[in-house]
């Protein structure tokens, strides 16, 4: 949440000359509802039906970048839709996490005391990320065009 995963995974396309697609912006035109009323009005399962699919429908049709919600990867057919793909970790440490999405911000799964439910949140998800994940990088203090650096170098994605 908050790490930079749009911003990134726009710049690394436009560096790889591919398209680059959000599961979440998926969910949202299908939906027809922010994220956000999702989970109000519908729960959270149903949010992770849709992103399961969403998850699915993209890894099968988009050749290009494509970013996942923070929480996809906590079903077991995402992780093994990634396996062997050059998926990278882009990470950050709760201060860093609370700066950027902010304490008020339209985040269901923040909603009540934000700073330790991330910290929950990333305990019950790093493992996953790093199951699934080819290449960590780090995002704490560091520009989008340096992570995008970073991940390119990580995944040995650079154009000759």
């Amino acid at each position: 949440m908050g790490v930079g995963k749009t911003t990134v995974g726009r710049l690394l396309a436009d560096r790889l000359g591919v398209g680059f697609r959000d599961t979440d912006a998926d969910i949202v035109e299908q939906a027809g509802k922010p994220v956000a009323d999702i989970f109000l009005d519908d729960g959270e399962p149903h949010f992770r039906a849709l992103e399961r699919e969403a998850v699915r429908s993209a890894v099968e049709t988009h050749a290009g970048v494509l970013a996942l919600g923070g929480g996809a990867v906590m079903a077991d057919e995402t992780r093994a839709l990634l396996t062997g793909r050059p998926v990278a970790f882009l990470e950050m440490e709760v201060g860093e996490a609370v700066r950027r999405v902010g304490l008020d911000a339209p985040r269901p799964l923040l909603a009540i005391n934000p700073r330790q439910q991330w910290r929950t949140l990333m305990e019950e998800r790093r493992p996953l990320y790093t199951e699934v994940a080819r290449a960590v990088v780090p995002t704490g203090g560091r520009t989008p065009e340096q992570v995008a650096d970073d991940v390119l170098d990580a995944l040995e994605l650079r154009k000759a």
